[in-house]
């Protein structure tokens, strides 16, 4: 079981501009860029990197993917927030 996880995300309004996003990056573009350019959370300035966080700290949505989802892809997760293009960096 693991106890921490870090990731990348970027925050959008609407699910089409989200699935846009990971077609761009499925196509080589630059995640920390996009975050940068899209992401509507604060951590977009730091190319929306999150850091390492426990389970239960973020809201249950975007925990499950973070410790269940397949390291390194862009994942799509709904929050009360909005919609995240998630990659999960590493687990611990």
């Amino acid at each position: 079981m693991y106890k921490t996880a870090a990731a990348v995300h970027i925050l959008v309004k609407h699910k089409e501009q989200a699935e846009d996003i990971i077609k761009q990056l499925n196509n080589g573009a630059n995640f920390a860029a996009l975050a940068k350019r899209f992401s509507s959370c604060p951590s977009a300035k730091k190319g929306g990197d999150l850091g390492e966080f426990k389970k239960g700290q973020m809201v249950p949505q975007f925990d499950k993917v973070a410790f269940s989802g397949e390291l390194l892809v862009p994942h799509l997760v709904k929050t009360k927030f909005g919609w995240h293009v998630v990659k999960i960096l590493y687990r611990t």
